[in-house]
């Protein structure tokens, strides 16, 4: 009998959590599982960022938005709104499986894959957070790491359950001359490329202070950009928006800020930069720096043990914002031979990831 599986999210954007819940249901469907994705569909949206194959059944809820909602109020609402909505369609599945704090929250009682571990002063987001860990009858990391973390907070040890990563799309890119240069014409020759936004747990001000650091101690790399790619997010982070935009004019810093970025143009985005800065002081896996390893691009990153356990001696590791810029400029200077990063890339596949969740699926007693 095929397992009837509802993955569910919180976002129709390119959030990393959606990627792996898009990728997951795909691969899920090309092994012969009936999958669908619920999420919320935030300031009208039907659909998800990019198209999803046919087998995979979409569900986006409408959520009407609300100017200068505060963001605990919305929190509230967005786990209220999926909540009425799938439980609706609850009975029709085997296995519900949440992959955020939001859908977990609406889906209990659920599986949730914990991706990273927040830490909220919002009382509604920190309520939210304690319920989708204790809450759920089991637990999925993408990392060890953050299994650790997970146990040693809260006493649960999840199953992990590595990422996938769709390697060959970004190895592609790394062939697409035409599209590479058009990237560095617009964004005016060679750049760094930070992905994900401006935000505290991207480490952003970090990376644009040890880019200004570089530009100015090494005059050979002075012409280097420094741009970011992507932002779209439920939470409002403009407080911090404003001290990085604040610290750019106190560095005479001059920033690209591409904003959400077409899905079809990310790969040649991140094939075309000439070093990845991935400052990140919280994460589970590492899905963009492993696509940058794929498109053969060098990766800064920030030296966590989550991460370490992912790369390995892939990627230059760095804990400051000195460390930071002498990383960039040595991989900016010696770009290191990406083959081994390549290797490991296509270590990770989507389709593995999902035998894994099929057989968890399986041999759980939770599964009606």
């Amino acid at each position: 009998m095929t397992v009837r599986i509802a993955l569910l999210t919180y976002s129709t954007k390119p959030r990393g959590g959606v990627v792996h819940t898009l990728s997951l249901a795909e691969a899920m469907a090309r092994a012969g599982a009936d999958v669908d994705v619920w999420t919320l569909g935030r300031g009208g949206d039907t659909a998800f960022f990019r198209p999803v194959h046919r087998r995979v059944g979409v569900h986006a809820v409408p959520f009407e938005a609300r100017a200068d909602e505060p963001v605990g109020a919305r929190i509230v609402r967005s786990i209220a709104v999926l909540r009425a909505a799938f439980a609706a369609a609850r009975a029709a599945y085997d296995v519900v499986h949440a992959q955020d704090c939001i859908s977990a929250n609406a889906a209990l009682p659920c599986l949730r894959t914990v991706h990273h571990l927040d830490q909220f002063s919002t009382p509604e987001l920190v309520a939210c957070h304690e319920r989708a860990v204790v809450g759920p009858a089991a637990l999925v990391c993408v990392s060890g790491a953050v299994a650790d973390e997970v146990e040693r907070g809260w006493g649960r040890r999840p199953t992990v359950i590595p990422n996938g990563v769709d390697g060959a799309r970004f190895a592609t890119a790394a062939e697409d001359r035409r599209g590479q240069e058009r990237w560095r014409s617009r964004v005016g020759g060679r750049y760094v490329l930070a992905l994900g936004g401006i935000e505290p747990r991207k480490g952003s001000i970090d990376l644009l202070e040890a880019h200004a650091a570089m530009a100015r101690d090494r005059p050979a790399l002075a012409d280097v950009r420094l741009v970011f790619g992507g932002g779209e997010t439920l939470f409002d982070y403009r407080p911090y928006r404003a001290a990085f935009d604040d610290r750019a004019r106190r560095l005479r810093a001059e920033p690209v800020v591409l904003g959400p970025v077409p899905d079809p143009d990310l790969p040649s985005l991140v094939a075309g930069a000439a070093a990845l800065g991935f400052v990140s002081t919280k994460e589970g896996f590492g899905l963009a720096a492993m696509e940058a390893l794929a498109a053969g691009v060098p990766v800064v990153a920030r030296d966590l043990p989550v991460l370490r356990e992912v790369f390995g001696d892939a990627v230059s590791y760095a804990a400051t914002v000195a460390d930071i810029t002498r990383r960039l400029g040595q991989v900016l200077d010696q770009p290191p031979d990406p083959e081994a990063g390549r290797r490991l890339a296509a270590s990770f596949t989507w389709d593995a990831a999902a035998r894994a969740h099929l057989d968890l699926y399986d041999r759980a007693p939770w599964v009606s």
